[in-house]
């Protein structure tokens, strides 16, 4: 029987150093780990190999629900696998640990309010980019090229047959595709 764990970070500028340190402690042999990966991510390499790397017997560890699992959806799904392949799951810091019917009974219900919290923050997120929205702030990231240097485009390709949309495009230091998007708005 191995104790396998598995630690995650959404960002690169995220440190895994306490995770680390708890899954250790926890005595588990090998630790799998995706750095700067989102938990909504379809594929992370991290946990793909952990999964992977799990025996008969063995215990899959994390320092955290939200750390391993997309959803409650595929918590459960998670779960039914090991469930079906003998292997036990411990959340460290949710204090679940499957081997208990009441273990098992925390993980679903624990996954519950995990899922309602990344719903809840979405909402909001939501809500605060519409009322900005609303205030006449621009969302999204700032636009390559000015009014001006568009005007300027536009008139070279105009009046110069010899101009080419990738060499205005270099003179601007943009992509010849991002110069089209912006002649086309």
């Amino acid at each position: 029987m191995a104790i396998i764990g598995y630690a995650r970070v959404s960002t690169e500028e995220q440190h895994l150093d306490l995770q680390l340190d708890a899954l250790e402690e926890a005595g588990c042999s090998t630790i799998y780990k995706d750095q700067g990966i989102s938990a909504v991510a379809k594929r992370r390499k991290g946990f793909e190999q952990a999964i992977e790397g799990l025996s008969d017997g063995d215990v899959f560890v994390v320092w955290k629900l939200d750390r391993a699992f997309r959803s409650l959806h595929h918590a459960l799904d998670v779960l039914e696998i090991f469930e079906k392949r003998n292997i036990q799951f411990r959340s460290l810091t949710d204090q679940i640990d499957t081997t208990t019917p009441m273990g098992k009974c925390m993980y679903q219900i624990r996954g519950a309010f995990a899922e309602l919290e990344r719903s809840l923050i979405s909402e909001r997120t939501k809500a605060g980019m519409a009322a900005a929205k609303k205030r006449g702030k621009k969302l999204g990231r700032p636009k390559k090229l000015n009014d001006e240097q568009i005007k300027w485009a536009k008139s070279e390709l105009n009046n110069n047959p010899l101009t080419t949309l990738t060499s205005i495009a270099k003179s601007l230091n943009i992509s010849s595709k991002t110069l089209t998007r912006a002649l086309k708005e």
